[in-house]
């Protein structure tokens, strides 16, 4: 699929779904290579047999359908905010940064701290980012990493930037309804940072994305925007909770994510059998493993992070990438492709090499 002009769709397609993609091939002027990675997992955990205490389900229909054998449920009395900085602090180490030194903190979550003031600004004062941007992502829910490493990418081409903290985290056990087992055992809690930094290696760094939306109400939280707010009505109806219709996210999913990840791979010029490793939305088992076979790539190119963790949201792909990089998976010259999808629906993939 080559680059759509504005205004031009391709066979079947509608103007609402039309992918926005870049054609960069050997990458962008200003490489840049991911320098620390961190994580940090609630330590409260979730078993499938304990969910099954209040809801009417059982371990074998959760692992059946969704692949998650346990999750992880942030402390009541802690934040998002709390779990990125937990994050951050190895990615910085690792990446030998002083948060003073960092030009931009970038959060992607679609459950902020709240909806005023921005968890950006609020992780960057807990970290001591004094002179960073603050920038959050979070409409684009699963999606929000890839759209905040998208944006990092690009301000990594601006001369006054060289630095950038990208945090994806989501706390879903807040919107997720205790009594409603369609959306209680897909979700756990996790953040992931990553540390990019301008690079001295030629086509290191962002060498395509392919980005798609369209429209659709089968994920939302109804309740708690301009159209309806927050009060005690809506409260007593549970509007205040996550709405998700199952079959449309996986017919949506399975769909959007190997076109994506195709087009993304196409526009940087690398055979799909050749990247190397597929750090994928770890939404579901069954949607992964279903992309993969679409793609007809091993499963052991991907790495899983579902089984244990959940649907940590934006959180996923980067919880997966950060498990490679610990295990030393990820070499020089390596071709990886991130790739999600969110609530909207938004999806997109991003091709890079490894610096």
């Amino acid at each position: 699929m080559g680059v759509l002009v504005p205004g031009q769709t391709l066979p079947g397609q509608t103007l609402s779904d039309q992918p926005l993609s870049h054609q960069t091939g050997a990458g962008l002027s200003v490489p840049f290579a991911v320098a620390g990675t961190g994580m940090h997992l609630p330590p409260a955990v979730v078993t499938n047999q304990e969910l099954t205490r209040t809801l009417d389900t059982s371990d074998a229909w959760i692992t059946s359908r969704t692949g998650i054998r346990e999750r992880r449920f942030l402390a009541p009395h802690l934040a998002t905010s709390d779990m990125c900085v937990a994050a951050a602090h190895p990615a910085l180490e690792q990446a030998g940064v002083d948060p003073a030194g960092l030009d931009a903190v970038v959060v992607a979550s679609y459950t902020g701290d709240q909806p005023l003031v921005s968890t950006a600004l609020i992780v960057k004062d807990a970290l001591g980012a004094h002179r960073a941007l603050s920038l959050d992502v979070t409409q684009a829910a699963c999606a929000s990493g890839i759209q905040a490493m998208l944006i990092a990418a690009h301000l990594l081409q601006n001369p006054s930037i060289d630095t950038i903290l990208v945090l994806a985290a989501d706390c879903a056990s807040r919107i997720t309804d205790p009594a409603d087992r369609t959306t209680r055992v897909f979700f756990g809690d996790a953040a992931a940072a990553v540390v990019l930094i301008r690079s001295e290696t030629t086509g290191a760094g962002l060498l395509s994305y392919d980005l798609g939306s369209r429209l659709s109400y089968d994920v939302q939280i109804p309740a708690g925007g301009s159209r309806l707010p927050a009060g005690s009505a809506t409260v007593a109806a549970g509007e205040h909770y996550l709405r998700m219709d199952g079959r449309a996210v996986w017919n949506t999913a399975t769909k959007r994510l190997p076109e994506s990840i195709r087009g993304a791979a196409h526009r940087a010029g690398v055979p799909v059998d050749q990247v190397r490793h597929f750090f994928l939305h770890q939404a579901n088992l069954n949607i992964l493993n279903e992309t993969l076979s679409a793609l007809d790539v091993p499963r052991e190119r991907a790495a899983v992070t579902i089984d244990r963790l959940g649907n940590t949201g934006s959180a996923g792909a980067f919880t997966a990438l950060h498990t490679t990089v610990t295990e030393g998976a990820l070499l020089p010259g390596d071709v990886y492709v991130l790739s999600a999808i969110g609530a909207g629906f938004q999806w997109g993939s991003l091709c890079l090499r490894h610096a």
